[in-house]
């Protein structure tokens, strides 16, 4: 299977590249080339600029995938831009559950991109959760022809996360910097990375025209997080009006219903299962500075 990854270089995009391979899928991943890999000769490798229609083109004429993973489509320009220009059989476009109001139990129903109104853009004209539910608006609208799969998923966690905000958390207590937190005790979700990377791969020959939630089973606040650190290190935290602002601020409580990926095959990893040695890592990397 000739497979093209767009977007494979970092965070969870490496642990989709990596689990494609031990598939033994034929890889291209498709980055501007700023972001070194380890995969060596075991994929193929090619630089585009991913939102500039014209470099895309050029990149990709004459090209045919069977399947295209999209890790980098933030706004429905973006969509346009690959779906015009690359030749796939199936294209999985990987959302996140930013789409939806979220509550309790919350299900892929909840969100139906079909009938919703489309603006176009590119991805500073959106925020996060606007631009992907254009995306999906567009893949699902202006492209009735295309087989896809979407992937909704919260925010994930795990080794190598670029966007350190656990670590935000562990390392503001470690210093005893003071932090904002408005919704400490609001129960989250989180998605592993290497079960992100895996349940991708999982659906290269599986479902069409499907939508699926992809999270870890179970919830965690960030009061059981900082109880956790505190215990750990010995030190408290510093709640501030004036505080640094906490990353995930301002979720709210929510469940995320993966029952459908369930009855698939695919099962995610229980969240109380990893996230605490996950945290402990954190911890380790403040220790050994």
């Amino acid at each position: 299977m000739e497979v093209l990854v767009l977007g494979g270089t970092r965070f969870f995009g490496i642990e989709l590249v990596k689990s494609l391979l031990q598939k033994d899928y034929s890889v291209t991943i498709a980055t501007r080339g700023k972001s070194p890999d380890d995969f060596g000769d075991c994929v193929s490798r090619i630089i585009v600029d991913r939102n500039n229609a014209d470099s895309m083109a050029r990149a990709f004429k004459n090209k045919q995938y069977d399947v295209v993973y999209d890790n980098l489509a933030y706004c429905s320009d973006a969509v346009k831009i690959a779906l015009d220009t690359i030749h796939c059989q199936k294209y999985i476009l990987v959302s996140s559950t930013a789409v939806y109001n979220l509550h309790e139990k919350t299900i892929e129903t909840d969100f139906d991109p079909y009938h919703y109104l489309i603006k176009w853009g590119q991805r500073e004209d959106f925020d996060y959760d606007e631009g992907k539910r254009q995306a999906e608006a567009v893949l699902t609208q202006i492209y009735p022809q295309q087989d896809f799969v979407i992937v909704r998923f919260p925010v994930v966690l795990g080794h190598n996360d670029y966007t350190e905000r656990l670590d935000f958390y562990v390392k503001h207590i470690y210093d005893s910097k003071p932090m904002l937190i408005n919704n400490i005790n609001e129960q989250l979700s989180f998605v592993l990375a290497s079960d992100a990377g895996k349940f991708l791969a999982f659906l290269a020959d599986k479902g069409h025209r499907e939508i699926y939630n992809g999270s870890s089973e179970g919830t965690i606040s960030l009061a059981e997080i900082i109880q956790y650190v505190e215990q750990k290190t010995n030190k408290g935290y510093v709640p501030a009006n004036n505080g640094d602002i906490a990353p995930y601020n301002s979720i709210q409580s929510h469940s995320i219903c993966v029952l459908k990926a369930e009855t698939f095959g695919f099962y995610f990893q229980p969240l109380k299962q990893w996230i605490f040695s996950l945290i402990d890592e954190s911890i380790l990397k403040l220790e050994n500075v």
